[in-house]
């Protein structure tokens, strides 16, 4: 028995192609059958699309790429990320489904949160504050900069919540806690913007230094929420969307726990994104039983960033944890060879004085390969990298 999700989007999709030319000929391109859908392997016989695909679209044909589907006069805003890309903000509330995130974290009408978010061109700034408005929470506009002021506005307001990068997040409770007092400062929850590097780490350090619990989601603009935080490891993902990750050359599913490619199909298809790729890479950490995967992994990085080492993509995350793990380590660099027809991968790591260079090699090759699935062919120790060093370094064509 087909699974309703897949009727719904099976429907939704044959209709969107009728007024959406630019999906129409996507379909017909693949000699895809949107009306077939009944399971999720039917779904993936459909080739993913990427952001960049959809940039060229748009370019030919501004500015929806010929794939709005909704009714553009229902439009409340058409938001323009780089590139430019523009993105129609669809009729409904709840900041494109971020208001899971502020409930998941127990924000409520008594909560007044300071969204220092950008208001202009760009998304974030008004999803967060759809989103939080969405469950009752009283959002103070900050938008990005004033940094003196906005602290100011946490102390004379009454602020409890803080929506912002991790650095500026820093920076105001810094200049709080600098100008008026530790006492001062009375926030008690924090969404961050997810960096790459030790996130979860420096998260846990934000909290003890500052008294926060810190929360975080993963949204794109072309989408809106795809994956939040509720507690428990990595992004769960709502029940709109369809999330598989992928190895980001073919398109086809990875196995449960290894790095490939989040691809996403929004169940609305007044913005039809099907099988559409982020760029963006995780591993899945739940997924059903037809694979649709219903919890990732924090993000790795960029798939443009990946090197292939013998049939496994390597992220540049795999050494941010190496250094993460290695005891004394301040830097690290792995760079992929080819040798007599074999794919190479050596690990550079720079060490403090007086570290334990077997143990620390130990770990280096341990942690390696649980997070890219791969054994490093060697651990070697260097004096030094360049500050701007490249973390994964590909010379299998030099």
């Amino acid at each position: 028995m087909s699974d309703p999700i897949y009727t719904k989007i099976a429907k939704g999709y044959a209709e969107a192609s009728k007024v959406a030319l630019g999906l129409k000929a996507r379909f017909d391109e693949a000699d895809f059958d949107v009306a077939e859908i009944s399971s999720l392997a039917e779904l993936s016989r459909l080739p993913v699309m990427k952001k960049e695909e959809l940039l060229t679209l748009q370019r030919k044909n501004p500015p929806f790429g010929g794939f709005l589907a909704a009714d553009p006069r229902k439009l409340s805003r058409i938001y323009v990320s780089p590139g430019p890309i523009f993105e129609p903000a669809l009729p409904g509330g709840g900041g494109h489904g971020l208001d899971l995130l502020f409930r998941s974290a127990g924000m409520t009408p008594d909560d007044i949160m300071l969204n220092t978010w950008a208001y202009h061109l760009v998304p974030a700034g008004l999803l967060f504050d759809e989103a939080a408005q969405a469950v009752g929470v009283t959002v103070i506009p900050g938008g990005i900069g004033n940094r003196e002021l906005q602290a100011q506005i946490i102390v004379e307001t009454g602020v409890t919540a803080i929506c912002a990068s991790t650095a500026f997040f820093l920076a105001l409770a810094d200049t709080v806690i600098d100008t008026y007092g530790r006492d001062a400062w009375k926030v008690k929850t924090a969404f961050l913007g997810g960096e790459m590097g030790d996130w979860i780490a420096k998260r846990r350090r934000i909290e003890t230094d500052y008294n926060v619990t810190t929360w975080a989601a993963y949204a794109t603009a072309d989408l809106g929420l795809v994956g939040y935080e509720d507690g428990g490891n990595g992004y769960v993902m709502p029940a709109d969307r369809i999330v598989q990750i992928c190895d980001p050359v073919t398109g086809d599913a990875m196995p449960k726990g290894e790095i490939g490619e989040i691809v996403v199909t929004a169940v609305d298809a007044g913005w039809p994104m099907i099988r559409f790729g982020t760029g963006d890479s995780a591993f899945a950490l739940e997924a059903g039983e037809d694979g649709r995967v219903t919890r990732i992994s924090t993000i790795q990085g960029r798939v443009g960033a990946a090197v292939k080492v013998r049939e496994i993509f390597v992220y540049p995350r795999a050494i941010e944890e190496v250094v993460i793990a290695v005891s004394g380590a301040t830097a690290g660099q792995a760079i992929v060879t080819r040798e007599n027809d074999r794919d190479t991968l050596r690990i550079h790591l720079v060490l403090q004085d007086g570290t334990d260079r077997d143990a620390a090699s130990q770990t280096a090759a341990e942690a390696f390969q649980k997070s890219a699935r791969i054994r490093a062919d060697s651990v070697e120790f260097v004096d030094t990298l360049p500050d701007d060093a490249e973390l994964l370094v590909n010379r299998k064509d030099i």
